[in-house]
Parts: C-alpha cells; sequence; structure tokens
C-alpha cells in the first residue's frame, strides 16, 4: 500500500509487499521460504579486506525494501563522502562492489519481500563469495536460519541459531531500547574504534551464541542474557544496534567499514559502558506561531502563549536548529511533537516531513515525531490511513513515532470489548513496523480523591496530599492536547496499549507541566510498575537534582525535558555529569 504522492521513491518500491506479507498471521509460518533454504554455508578462510570503493568508484550498494527509516543510513553514508546505488534487482546485489542491508521491521515481511523479488538467493552468493557486507539489526537477524517473529519463519540460513524474542519475565523491558555496551570476542576491524562506548539499540528480538555460530560472532551485548551484537567473517559484518544511530561511535563504524585500515579514522575518546544507560531526551514542541513560521514552543500546563498584551505564541527557536543543537550537546535522543496538526494539508506536503529530513541530515541519534498519526482527510478530499501516514514519516526521518488521543480510544474500545480487531493505528503500525517503533503518549491529569475505592480506576496514595488533604489520587487520561477528559486512568491506558502493541510509553503530567518542581514520581513509578515496557518520564523537570531522582525511585528507562533546554537553565551535558557522580549509567 502506497502513501499518497509525493513517494515516488527508489527505496519505496518493494514496500507494499510488506504490508501483505504481515496483515495475516497465517502467512507467516515456514510458509515464507518458497524454494529457497540454505543452511551452514561453508566460506573460505580469507584474511583480505576488500575496501567498499576504489578511489574512483565510491558508490555503496543499498538494499531498502522500504518499511521503516533507512534515510538514516542513506544520510550517514552521504556524510562519510559516498554515493548510494539502490538494489532494483537481483543482479544490482551480485554486481555491487559494497553493500548495505539496513533492515527494519518485522522479519516475515522483509523475507518475504527478498523472496518474492527473488533477492534472497542472490543476497546469498554475495556473501558466500565474501564481498563487502554490512547488515544492519534486522540486516544481522535475516541472515540466521530462522525467527521466532510471527513464526516461525524461515531465514536465509547463513548462520546457525534462532532469532527470539527477549525473555521479560526476568524484569527486563521488552523492547531492548536504549544505549547498551558492547564486548568484543574476537578482532571484527569495524569495531576498532568504539572505544568502551554506548551504542543504540532497538529491538524485541535477537539470536544468541552458540557452538555452533561462535566462529561467527564478534561481539555481545548483555541485556538479561548475553546476545549476539555482531558478526563478522572476512568481509562480511552485521550489527544487532544502529550505527546511524550511534552518533559518532557509530559513524567511526561506518567509516571502519567502508574505509578499512584506513588511517584517517577518527577515533572516539574512551568511555565507561557497562550496560544499558539511562537516556535525557530532548523534546521539541513544533508548531506556527501567529505569523506563520514553525517555531519551537513550550507550553505551561499545555498553555504555549505568552503572558502579554500581545498573547504571541512562545517562540524558543528553530526546530532543525535546536534539533542539531542537541545532538552536538549530548542529548540520547531528540523527540519532535507537532501540537498544530496542519489537518488540511496533503501527507506529501506535511511541514513536519522536511523537519525530518532536514534534521536527520546530520542528527545521528533516534528521531520520534508525534502529532497527527490519525487517519484524516485532507482539503481536496484525499483519505489517509494512519499507517501511510506514519510511513510518510518513517520515510522522512522518523525512528518512532508517538501515538497520542488515537491510542486512548483504541485502549477505551479494547477494555468495553476485550478484543484486538487489527484496525486501530498502533495496531497496525506496530505489526508492520515493529512496536519497538511505536510510542503511546500519555497525558494524565491527577484527580484527588479521599479513598482508592472511591473510582473504578486505579489510585495511588500521593506523596503530597490535595488540596483538601485528600491521600489518594488518581489520573485521569485527556485528548486533544489535554482539553478533553477521558473516562480512562493511566494505567488502565498503559496496561491496555503495551497489550494492542505499544513499544514504549511517554509519560506526560499535566499538573506538573512547565512548573520545573520535578517529575510526578507517584505517576511514574505507578506506571513503570504495571508494564514490562520501557517508560520516558516527562514533565516538570528543573534541576539535574530531578533526573537523579526519577531514575531512583521509579524504573522509568529515560527522562525527558524541553524548556530548561531550550532557555539553557540547565545544559545536558550537565545533566548527565551528575547521574554519573550519583552512580547512575549515562552516555557521554
Amino acid at each position: 500500500m502506497e502513501a499518497a504522492p509525493p513517494l515516488a521513491s527508489s527505496q519505496s518500491r518493494f514496500f507494499s509487499s510488506s504490508f501483505s506479507s504481515s496483515s495475516s498471521p497465517s502467512s507467516t509460518p515456514f510458509i515464507l521460504h518458497r524454494n529457497f533454504h540454505r543452511t551452514n554455508l561453508k566460506f573460505k578462510s580469507r584474511t583480505l579486506s576488500i575496501r567498499c570503493s576504489g578511489a574512483a568508484d565510491n558508490v555503496v550498494t543499498l538494499l531498502d525494501y522500504g518499511a521503516g527509516n533507512v534515510r538514516s543510513v542513506r544520510n550517514a553514508i552521504r556524510f562519510l563522502g559516498f554515493d548510494i546505488k539502490d538494489v532494483q534487482t537481483p543482479e544490482d546485489i551480485l554486481n555491487a562492489n559494497c553493500l548495505i542491508f539496513p533492515g527494519v521491521g518485522a522479519f516475515a515481511a522483509a523475507m518475504d519481500v527478498l523472496n518474492k523479488k527473488g533477492m534472497a538467493e542472490a543476497l546469498c552468493t554475495y556473501i558466500e563469495n565474501d564481498r563487502p557486507f554490512l547488515g544492519i539489526c534486522l540486516g544481522l537477524q535475516l541472515l540466521f536460519e530462522s525467527s521466532e517473529e510471527n513464526g516461525p519463519v524461515r531465514g536465509l540460513g547463513l548462520i546457525p541459531g534462532v532469532v527470539g524474542r527477549f525473555d521479560s519475565t526476568n524484569g527486563f523491558r521488552v523492547p531492548h531500547i536504549g544505549w547498551n555496551a558492547l564486548h568484543t570476542v574476537k578482532d571484527s576491524e569495524i569495531l576498532d574504534d568504539i572505544g568502551n562506548r554506548h551504542v543504540y539499540f532497538v529491538h524485541s528480538y535477537r539470536a544468541m551464541p552458540s557452538n555452533d555460530n561462535k566462529e561467527w560472532v564478534s561481539s555481545t551485548c548483555n541485556y538479561g542474557d548475553n546476545f549476539i551484537a555482531s558478526v563478522r567473517r572476512g568481509n562480511v559484518h552485521a550489527v544487532q544496534f544502529h550505527p546511524e544511530k550511534s552518533g559518532d561511535v557509530g559513524l567511526s563504524i561506518l567509516r571502519r567499514f567502508l574505509y578499512p585500515k584506513s588511517s584517517t579514522t577518527k577515533k572516539p575518546g574512551e568511555g565507561r559502558a557497562s550496560k544499558l544507560a539511562k537516556r535525557v531526551i530532548a523534546c521539541l514542541d513544533v508548531r506556527t506561531n501567529d505569523k506563520g513560521d514553525l517555531v519551537v514552543t513550550k507550553g505551561d500546563q499545555y498553555d504555549v502563549r505568552e503572558n502579554t498584551g500581545e498573547n504571541e505564541v512562545r517562540n524558543l527557536g528553530k526546530p532543525v536548529e535546536l534539533a542539531g543543537q542537541y545532538y552536538i550537546d549530548g542529548a540520547d535522543e531528540v523527540s519532535f511533537l507537532n501540537i498544530t496538526g496542519f489537518r488540511d494539508f496533503p501527507l506529501g506536503d506535511l511541514p513536519m516531513l522536511e523537519i525530518l529530513r532536514y534534521t536527520s541530515e546530520n542528527v545521528f541519534v533516534p528521531l520520534t515525531v508525534g502529532g497527527g498519526i490519525r487517519d484524516f482527510t485532507d482539503a481536496n478530499g484525499r483519505y489517509y490511513s494512519s499507517l501511510e501516514v506514519a510511513s510518510e514519516y518513517f520515510r522522512s526521518g522518523a525512528d518512532k513515532i508517538s501515538i497520542g488521543s488515537d491510542a486512548v480510544y483504541a485502549a477505551e474500545e479494547y477494555i468495553r470489548t476485550g478484543v484486538k480487531t487489527g484496525k486501530t493505528s498502533l495496531e497496525q503500525i506496530s505489526r508492520v513496523y515493529g512496536n519497538q517503533a511505536v510510542v503511546v503518549s500519555i497525558d494524565p491529569r491527577r484527580v484527588y480523591i479521599n479513598a482508592p475505592d472511591d473510582v473504578e480506576f486505579k489510585a495511588v496514595r500521593v506523596t503530597n496530599p490535595g488540596p483538601n488533604g485528600e491521600e489518594y489520587a488518581w489520573y485521569q487520561c485527556t485528548v486533544n492536547g489535554g482539553r478533553e477528559g477521558r473516562p480512562i486512568g493511566a494505567y488502565e491506558l498503559a496496561k491496555a496499549v503495551e497489550e494492542l502493541g505499544a513499544g514504549e510509553i511517554l509519560l506526560n503530567c499535566i499538573d506538573c507541566d512547565g512548573q520545573g518542581k520535578g517529575f510526578d514520581i507517584d505517576l511514574i513509578k505507578l506506571i513503570s510498575d504495571a508494564v514490562s515496557i520501557p517508560v520516558i518520564a516527562s514533565s516538570g523537570a528543573g534541576v539535574v537534582e530531578h533526573f537523579s531522582e526519577v531514575f531512583k525511585k521509579t524504573n522509568a528507562s529515560a527522562a525527558l525535558a524541553a524548556g530548561i533546554f531550550h532557555r539553557k537553565e540547565v545544559p545536558i551535558q550537565s545533566v548527565k555529569e551528575h547521574l554519573l557522580e550519583t552512580g547512575i549509567e549515562v552516555r557521554m
């Protein structure tokens, strides 16, 4: 299913197959291999490193089957001085001097596309001949024999092993999202410059090391268990993490692959990575001001207008410039929230798409975008599904999309009926792109009560009593930018959206927004204890101590702030230095 024009990009040509392959669970188990299956291919032992491209031919061939954000890989390759040739036919794979496969999305959908286009056989032949290859994320997983994701589903069969889901019963949150440490087990060349630094992972499935595949494994990562973080044999490399989203460290990995043995490689400084780091996220609320300019603003309990006679929209900078600065300052992720909606724009003309495209050219950490991820009809009468909207955001540079009001309505219906229809935006997008690509943004407001059984929703004893001495509160979810309360609590919503396919929760609090008095610890503890997916704490940060407090008192995986960063009241680097001093692991 193609989104509305303009989508005439080469990377989207294979995309329709990925939708059809994942829309029906019955289409996945062991039928995707068709007439193709290889196991335990033998490789010639070679120590020669082949340079990806000759000096006169700096071209990287990119195998992009059209699902998810591959724009960042493209931008990183171009940033390092290479041109890109897109794979159109199996012959393009066989004729490549250097091939990168940035697999994104679901295992079954990717295998189906590779098989339908005749590219699985060509890919295996290319790798068997020890040609320069780099697989990224799903591009690593597909090399294995099979995956349990919506399966079992057969893979390319080049490396012994089955790709299985992380075990969340041991207290580790799934998906595995964030910056984690690598343990190098053998020389891999492309990892030479990591220097004990964090790299960025986002996945729910992983392959495990074994005696059968130990000759392939070049590094592992610990997240509950030691899983395979990278493989290498000869000139064939693959990584589970995302180098294009791992900042300078990731760029050094790509540079090493593109320029093996190069003396020009820039080596990042030594780090102290030992485990999954807590993330510090910069958020940019984007809307048009009264002059029609697109600006970053910040609300005070969701009110973004100044308290002046003109009552103008608060203007804190330009989105692309601020995002670039936060990347330099060390933000682990950048999140854009479109609070205007642009409801009458044709999909291809949405201003947020341009912001993502320009930002992703120079910002090599994860980008999330929220606001307007829903079904809508533009001023010309053209209907767009939420899946089309999300697809265009992904192709424009987003790594994750954030759903707000639409997720509330979906959760209410699911709680009422107990039925997963598969038709909600949350379900459709997570099915096609994986739940790690879907964030649900919750906007609750505190409602004080005298006793927990005064309401049908989950209530907690609050640290600070209400205005009339109330000792309890429940958190009422809102929609439409906090303007409308709904008959559902934050606890109930979080549990429901996890079941419907959300991979992460962005937990706001209207009462704390813009107050600078700290995060709502009662709320964040309630939700982070209730779900097994990562929770991002938002709303209320005013000083560095608020970040250490939320990480020490709750199970939040990340903390997000906006105004204090925009106004330069608290630098991101100061937050991270403080967290390190208090014994909390962060990426530096």
